[in-house]
C-alpha cells in the first residue's frame, strides 16, 4: 500500500463557486486520483481552504500557514511515500505572501524542505514530492474576489514558469495546472466541477511516473 498526501488550499478542498460550497466527494481532484491509481494507493486528502505556502493570514480563524501546519502532518500520517504540494493561489494575496509568484514559489520551496528535512521517529523513507503550480487567475465580476485578489490576474501566469525553474533547482516533479484546467468566472479563482477533475487526472499521470 503506498501512501499519497494532497496538501493543498480550496481546489484541493474542493470548493465550488455556484454554490458557494463544496464540490461532491467524487469530483475533488484527490478523489479523482484516488480512482485513477486505483487499488494499492491510499489517498489522504489535506485541503485547507485561503492555505497558503509560508505565510500567515491573519484575518482567518484557522492557521493558514501551510509550513507552520506541515511537519504535524507528516509526522501524523506516516509512512507517506508521496507527498503532492499544490499551493500558491492564496500566496497572490497582497496581506498573505505579498501578492507576487515570486513569493509563492519561495514558499513552495520552503514546504519541499520541510518534507525532505523531517526526520522520521521510526526511521521511515523521505516522500517524493510533486509540486502542482496553481491555474491562472482569471477576470470575474465578482468584487469580494477581484478586490481580495487585488489584480492578481497577470502575476498568476508567472506562477508556472516560477515553479518550473523550483521543480528543475529541487530535482522535484512538477505539474503545471494551467495546462489541464482553468478557473471559473464565477469568481476568477476556483474550479468548475469539470476542471477539478481535469486537474485530478492531469496530478494523477504526474504521479503515475513516480510511483
Amino acid at each position: 500500500m503506498k501512501t499519497i498526501l494532497c496538501y493543498g488550499d480550496s481546489l484541493t478542498w474542493g470548493y465550488n463557486a455556484e454554490g458557494p460550497g463544496r464540490h461532491a466527494y467524487d469530483d475533488r481532484w484527490p478523489s479523482v486520483v484516488d480512482a485513477q491509481l486505483g487499488a494499492g494507493i491510499r489517498i489522504i486528502a489535506e485541503g485547507l481552504n485561503g492555505r497558503t505556502t509560508a505565510y500567515d493570514d491573519h484575518l482567518a480563524q484557522a492557521d493558514r500557514n501551510g509550513a507552520r501546519l506541515l511537519p504535524s502532518l507528516l509526522a501524523s500520517h506516516e509512512p507517506i511515500d508521496l507527498v503532492v504540494l499544490a499551493l500558491g493561489t492564496n500566496d497572490l494575496k497582497r496581506h498573505t505572501g505579498g501578492g507576487a509568484a515570486y513569493q509563492a514559489a519561495a514558499g513552495m520551496e520552503r514546504l519541499i524542505s520541510i518534507v525532505r528535512g523531517f526526520r522520521s521517529s521510526f526511521g521511515f523513507a523521505t516522500p517524493s514530492i510533486l509540486i502542482v503550480s496553481p491555474p491562472a487567475l482569471v477576470p470575474t465580476d465578482d468584487a469580494d474576489f477581484r478586490d481580495m485578489f487585488g489584480g492578481a490576474i497577470e502575476e498568476s501566469h508567472k506562477l508556472k514558469p516560477a515553479y518550473e525553474r523550483l521543480a528543475r533547482r529541487a530535482q522535484c516533479a512538477h505539474v503545471a495546472a494551467s495546462d489541464h484546467c482553468e478557473a471559473t468566472p464565477l469568481d476568477g479563482v476556483h474550479l468548475d466541477a469539470a476542471n477539478t477533475r481535469a486537474l485530478g487526472r492531469a496530478i494523477a499521470a504526474g504521479l503515475t511516473t513516480l510511483l
